[in-house]
């Protein structure tokens, strides 16, 4: 098994509490609000939504997979920190066997927050994989931060 590792920061305007509030603890909920075409709704399958929490992602009309299931692996609400790992569904394609995302708001010097994630690409045997594989999902991770800063800035009490 193979890892590829791909890391990526976001700054944004709004303070570390708020983002993290908004992009993590209730994106189950504000994603499909913000972004239908991209996440249809989120189903928990297992517990209650801290560690070992498992969740059906159903994507929207505008995606090209049909949904992915994913475990919550820790949440930090002090530190801000949360991770979960892709364990099934149509994204894992080209031998990717799963995906781990560790995801962490910081403030930035600002006032506002830097949203960084690294992701790890576990394949499957000797497969590799390039950035090219994953541009798709690059930009869909963008797209969908940028419309929950958009819903945050436009809706502040509600955070």
């Amino acid at each position: 098994m193979g890892v590829f590792t791909y890391e990526s920061e976001v700054t944004s305007s709004i303070p570390p509490a708020k983002m993290f509030k908004a992009a993590i603890l209730d994106s189950d909920n504000l994603i499909p609000k913000v972004r239908p075409q991209a996440i249809k709704s989120v189903e928990i399958i297992q517990g209650k939504g801290g560690p070992g929490t498992i969740k059906k992602i159903h994507f929207g009309e505008g995606s090209k997979f049909k949904s992915m299931t994913h475990r919550v692996d820790a949440i930090d609400k002090e530190n801000f920190t949360f991770s979960y790992t892709v364990v099934d569904g149509d994204v894992l394609t080209g031998g990717i066997e799963s995906i781990s995302h560790e995801l962490k708001v910081v403030a930035s010097p600002d006032g506002g927050s830097i949203y960084k994630n690294t992701s790890k690409y576990h394949t499957k045997s000797d497969v590799e994989i390039s950035e090219e594989h994953i541009k798709g999902g690059k930009e869909e991770a963008l797209a969908l931060f940028k419309a929950i800063e958009a819903y945050v800035l436009a809706h502040p009490d509600a955070y």
